[in-house]
């Protein structure tokens, strides 16, 4: 019955467009996944699931928004990946539905576990063939200058390091 209602709802609508509002939210968190350098669909998706009283299935989220199956669930997996998107029963339907989560600390906890961490570890390696290449750099002056540049990462990576798990702990994450 409520998936009747749902398809109802949506063919009144016009399937794929959004109210002005849903608009305005969706495009405010197309906005904000920009900015964090993310896929356009995951504002998307997200904003939409955030605007909608109900819980959305995949599908519903394709005819809404007018993406591509392949982009909502790539978009989905990310979403519950950063914790941002969960799972949500809805009656008996055999259908998977989906939910935001709305908790602030739950979002930006997910962003750093999922997005921050990785980037940080993956640049401690790359800094460590930095340091290789300076110290073969046969011209002396560029060699200092390289070795100040390279420890100016380094302090950044260490200052980081140590913001990040305060930031996680005041979030309660």
């Amino acid at each position: 019955m409520l998936a009747m209602n749902r398809q109802l709802d949506n063919e009144s609508k016009g399937a794929s467009e959004l109210g002005a509002l849903e608009r305005q939210v969706v495009d405010f968190f197309v906005d904000g996944v920009r900015v964090l350098g993310l896929p356009r669909s995951i504002g998307e998706i997200y904003g939409l699931l955030f605007i909608s009283q109900e819980p959305l299935a995949l599908d519903d989220l394709v005819l809404r928004l007018g993406i591509s199956k392949g982009s909502a669930s790539q978009g989905l997996r990310a979403l519950k990946g950063l914790g941002a998107v969960r799972e949500a029963a809805v009656g008996e339907e055999r259908r998977t539905y989906f939910e935001p989560a709305v908790e602030l600390k739950r979002l930006v906890g997910g962003f750093i576990r999922e997005q921050i961490r990785p980037h940080l570890d993956s640049g401690k390696v790359k800094i460590g063939r930095l340091g290789e290449a300076v110290r073969v750099e046969g011209n002396p002056e560029r060699r200092e200058f390289l070795t100040e540049r390279l420890g100016r990462i380094e302090h950044w990576m260490r200052s980081s390091g140590r913001v990040l798990p305060v930031l996680q702990k005041l979030l309660g994450e």
